[in-house]
């Protein structure tokens, strides 16, 4: 990277953290500016936001950079971050790498986001899976092994979390809406269903698509008994209200790489941002 020699790290999880120090086992400069309430930075330097801004040549953000449009995403800040015109003004034209940049209300001209990336996507369908698995382990009192799944949607996270299902013996059905993805999955050795037209008889359902596909009918049609839990994107795909009225238990699992698998979620979104800096030679 030619012209980058100092990153800044501002606000987020532990995604964020161990992005910082994976970036300065690469040789590059790196500092912390939102982290003051965490206990263990991992070696990594904290700095003011004026010293941050003036050392860095770059800066990277949270997934997502906000959450309300208003403040930055900054667990581990005492302090209210606003992300205001003002605040972008600050970084006087230095590349901003952030995740999900649509919720900011503000426009940069050099803002690149990580998280719409296909390969950021595909690589954190791996830690989405296994975390979903760890939660469905936690409150299922059977094992994955002979337990009747089903998967709902074919996508990134679903292809992955199948695969993973069967891999632990699990009798897994997946859904889909085509017809070639149908053919795939019944190719992988798994039973394969009409998104619309779902069956019954589940010990563990995951939703991944990002539509109001459980509702209360599909619900009581599909899920009694069994356990639910939705992995897609808000608003997601499970009416929780519903839910609860037909006494059936589901869980909205979000943001699960940085949850489950910090590390590994910090390393993809360095890689990312290697790659954006690449492309766009930065």
């Amino acid at each position: 990277m030619v012209n980058i020699n100092n990153f800044g790290i501002i606000g987020g999880d532990k995604r964020q953290l161990y992005c910082a120090r994976s970036i300065a086992d690469d040789g590059y400069g790196v500092y912390l500016y939102g982290f003051d309430k965490c206990d263990n930075t991992l070696g990594i330097e904290y700095m003011e936001l004026d010293a941050i801004l003036k050392q860095c040549d770059a800066f990277i953000m949270p997934l997502p950079v906000s959450k309300d449009g208003k403040t930055l995403n900054a667990p581990f800040s005492s302090e209210t971050i606003k992300i205001d015109s003002n605040f972008f003004t600050r970084f006087d034209g230095k590349p901003l790498f952030v995740g999900i940049k649509n919720v900011i209300p503000y426009s940069y001209e050099n803002i690149y986001d990580y998280g719409s990336r296909e390969e950021f996507a595909v690589e954190n369908a791996v830690p989405t899976s296994e975390g979903a698995i760890e939660y469905a382990m936690r409150e299922y009192e059977g094992t994955i092994n002979s337990s009747r799944c089903l998967v709902a949607g074919y996508g990134r996270i679903g292809r992955i979390l199948s695969q993973m299902l069967k891999g632990l013996g699990a009798d897994v059905t997946v859904s889909a809406r085509k017809l070639k993805d149908l053919a795939f999955i019944r190719s992988c050795g798994m039973k394969a269903v009409m998104t619309s037209d779902l069956g019954k008889g589940y010990d563990l359902i995951f939703n991944t698509i990002p539509e109001m596909i459980f509702d209360a009918h599909t619900l009581a049609h599909t899920a009694c008994g069994a356990i639910v839990t939705d992995l897609a994107s808000l608003p997601g795909g499970v009416d929780f209200e519903a839910a609860e009225r037909l006494n059936i238990k589901a869980i909205r699992a979000l943001s699960l790489p940085g949850r489950v698998a910090p590390r590994t979620s910090g390393i993809i979104i360095k890689n990312a941002v290697y790659n954006i800096i690449k492309e766009e030679n930065l």
